[in-house]
């Protein structure tokens, strides 16, 4: 749903779990290195408004917000949309004149958690690297007490207290407050159903499939972006003798195969496409408005693939995708225009040293939405066209560099069939 939050839109903070001061070093050492210390501080920054039982907070307006943090009111709804994504916040909005928003605190997940999840795991494992993760992992280990030569003495609840008469008590478990932490939510492209099809019933007993099982599944195929075709083979490989998933097996087999097919090195969690906030408001049906809305919608590795007529995306070509969103940090529907741009004038070829140069210069520009990367291209491309061509003939140009596309109405038809070519891109 497009949010669009205003400085003067009201928020109160409750607290849905029990925070303490081991789950601030569980955030700062586990969560910060993959959502961010802007994230983080936004963390912090609601827990801190809690009331001093640790409840609710007051109700405060995003503009104090703003001030508090010092920071501008795109990047507090970026971060928090990340901390949506990762389980620590669920947000809650009533429209009115002045929007009023309900921010739900969680509890991070356990340390334990955290590293046997294989999102957040191998998240954490390739951005900080071995060394590092290593010693992440040391910090939080408890330390082995070794207890052969001693004898348990603990006394059982029997051996202390005796029974008595509850026949009136009436429990309220569900009003007391427990620690509580969310779950990740994610939208898998993978059937479960068509890929345990494809394994005889004699190698695969699907009795043995768990709701776990089905969920490391999904995790996988999200964080490693497979195939129904490749978690088969995967799946495959990773059955014990009973014909049950071994998941340790699945894990490590799942790692090893995405780091032989990329030199070594794990995947790390980026946008999958452009954010809400960043989006242009829609119900304009122009032929350029539809153009924006591939761009903002469709992730850079659909739509590279869409370019190359279904085909995946080669290894360099992905290296190159990482390089713009995690390095240069451009958004992924800035990284499709220039994608779409530079294919266009270069004779479909994605020349490396020339995509970052240019994406440099969008960063420096801080090029953020895609009307502002589309613009910035036109201007580009005319200079080009006079350095270049002053008395040539011009080279191809992007579709929506035609000022007149923006005051064309598409007919029923092309927005029907624009429609039914977008769906692909959900």
């Amino acid at each position: 749903m497009k949010d669009n939050v205003l400085p003067a839109d009201t928020f109160v903070v409750f607290n849905k779990t029990i925070i303490n001061e081991y789950d601030r070093k569980i955030l700062t050492m586990l969560y910060q290195p993959i959502i961010g210390a802007n994230a983080a501080c936004l963390y912090f920054t609601l827990w801190a408004y809690l009331d001093k039982n640790n409840l609710y907070s007051n109700e405060w307006t995003h503009h104090h917000l703003m001030t508090n943090m010092r920071t501008r009111l795109n990047d507090i709804v970026e971060s928090r949309e990340k901390l949506e994504a990762i389980g620590l916040i669920k947000t809650y909005v009533k429209k009115g004149n002045v929007n009023n928003y309900v921010y739900e605190i969680y509890s991070p997940v356990s340390a334990a958690e955290f590293v046997s999840n294989p999102i957040l795991g191998t998240t954490l494992y390739n951005n900080v690297g071995d060394i590092e993760y290593e010693k992440i992992i040391e910090y939080f280990k408890i330390p082995k007490v070794i207890l052969k030569d001693y004898e348990e003495i603990t006394c059982k609840f029997s051996d202390v207290f005796e029974s008595t008469n509850f026949s009136n008590f009436e429990s309220i478990e569900g009003d007391l407050k427990r620690s509580k932490s969310n779950k990740l939510e994610l939208a898998s492209k993978i059937d479960l159903n068509s890929i345990f099809s494809l394994i005889p019933e004699e190698m695969l007993n699907q009795r043995t499939i768990t709701k776990e099982t089905k969920e490391l599944i999904y995790k996988l195929g999200f964080i490693y972006n497979f195939d129904e075709e490749r978690m088969t083979e995967l799946i495959r490989n990773s059955l014990n003798e009973k014909n049950a998933i071994d998941k340790n097996l699945l894990r490590l087999n799942a790692q090893k195969f995405y780091q032989f097919e990329n030199n070594g090195k794990l995947p790390s969690l980026i946008y999958r496409n452009q954010p809400e906030y960043l989006r242009s408001p829609v119900g304009d049906n122009s032929k350029k408005a539809k153009i924006i809305y591939q761009f903002e919608t469709t992730s850079p590795y659909d739509f590279l693939m869409s370019k190359n007529n279904g085909v995946k995306p080669s290894k360099n070509d992905l290296t190159l995708l990482e390089y713009l969103l995690l390095n240069v940090d451009l958004k992924p529907g800035v990284v499709n225009v220039l994608i779409d741009y530079v294919l266009k004038i270069n004779n479909n070829k994605l020349n490396k040293a020339f995509v970052e140069v240019i994406a440099s210069q969008w960063a420096r520009n801080k090029v953020e939405t895609v009307p502002s990367a589309m613009k910035l291209a036109e201007k580009e491309y005319k200079s080009r066209q006079i350095k270049k061509y002053p008395d040539k003939i011009k080279e191809a140009k992007p579709e929506w560099f035609d000022k007149d596309i923006k005051e064309t109405k598409a007919s029923d038809e092309e927005i029907k069939m624009m429609e039914e070519m977008l769906k692909e891109f959900k």
